[in-house]
């Protein structure tokens, strides 16, 4: 990604009293050494983030993603970030951006060990290029998260559900989807459910309805994912959170991986078998995302 703007936050608790805002926004050079050592977003990968779709200066979905960063953050027991002192943020990042679409990380680190308060920074940045992947769609392999569907209820310390920097497994997941000679991954569990990419939220449609997995499997809830939802809803089209088994994924009439900035490409093979891609409802989709304004 080519980084062009950047600024750190000196982040206030959600119950401080903030008169100047502004005063607490500090831009910074991107391309300059801005964190210390010990951190331990470095350290340990211990913090938390989200990433923001931009197109034209506009941000998508900006509450619902700090929304998911305080829950990220109740999570991993930080500190809970000022939503206001956030959408400051973003909103200043924004002024930045300019046209065609970018992409806005929002950074929440424990800080240094032993120190007084976390460390936050926002980043923007030019977004890749996705035309290819909404087009053409990606061919994913499915693999094995290592742990049942019920794991998220019996063990909260895995922080299932949260997105947390320790993003290691994530990439080593699509490494290996790649060595398979396909794009993408989709996770699934032991007992044989899908849950989600490792970047992106996964979508069916069978029989006519649109479904997702459900958040309660320890995943993240998609906020590209909840718009499209919306969209459908308007349309009369009948969606549903459900548990979904990998069977359903194969027989799927079409399916999608929905994130922020990719936005919704459509999967056209599993392990290596075709799917079928619906490129006239993809183009609807990618064009109703591409617009949103807010």
């Amino acid at each position: 990604m080519a980084w062009r703007f950047a600024l750190m936050i000196d982040p206030v608790a959600s119950d401080d009293e903030v008169g100047d805002v502004a005063s607490t926004l500090r831009p910074i050079d991107p391309t300059a050494p801005a964190l210390q050592l010990g951190d331990l977003s470095a350290q340990r990968g211990d913090g938390v983030f989200e990433s923001i779709g931009v197109v034209d200066g506009h941000p998508h979905e900006v509450g619902p993603h700090l929304e998911r960063l305080a829950h990220s953050a109740s999570l991993c027991d930080l500190p809970a970030p000022d939503l206001a002192q956030w959408r400051a943020a973003v909103e200043r990042v924004c002024a930045e951006a300019g046209p065609g679409e970018s992409v806005i990380k929002l950074i929440l680190s424990r800080g240094v060990e032993g120190g007084p308060t976390p460390t936050a920074w926002v980043t923007l940045a030019t977004a890749p290029d996705n035309a290819a992947a909404r087009r053409d769609g990606v061919r994913v392999v499915t693999l094995d998260r290592g742990y049942p569907l019920d794991v998220p209820a019996r063990a909260p310390w895995l922080l299932l559900g949260a997105k947390t920097l320790s993003y290691a497994v994530n990439m080593a997941a699509i490494r290996e989807a790649k060595r398979r000679g396909a794009d993408d991954a989709v996770f699934v569990t032991t007992d044989g459910f899908v849950l989600e990419a490792p970047t992106a939220s996964v979508l069916l449609r069978i029989d006519g309805r649109f479904v997702t997995p459900a958040p309660s499997a320890g995943i993240l809830h998609g906020t590209t994912q909840l718009s499209v939802f919306a969209h459908l809803e308007q349309r009369g089209l009948a969606t549903a959170y459900e548990n979904v088994p990998v069977a359903d994924l194969e027989r799927a009439d079409a399916a999608w991986l929905m994130s922020s900035v990719r936005l919704a490409a459509p999967i056209s093979a599993v392990d290596g078998r075709p799917l079928s891609v619906d490129h006239a409802l993809t183009d609807e989709l990618n064009g109703f995302l591409l617009g949103r304004r807010g």
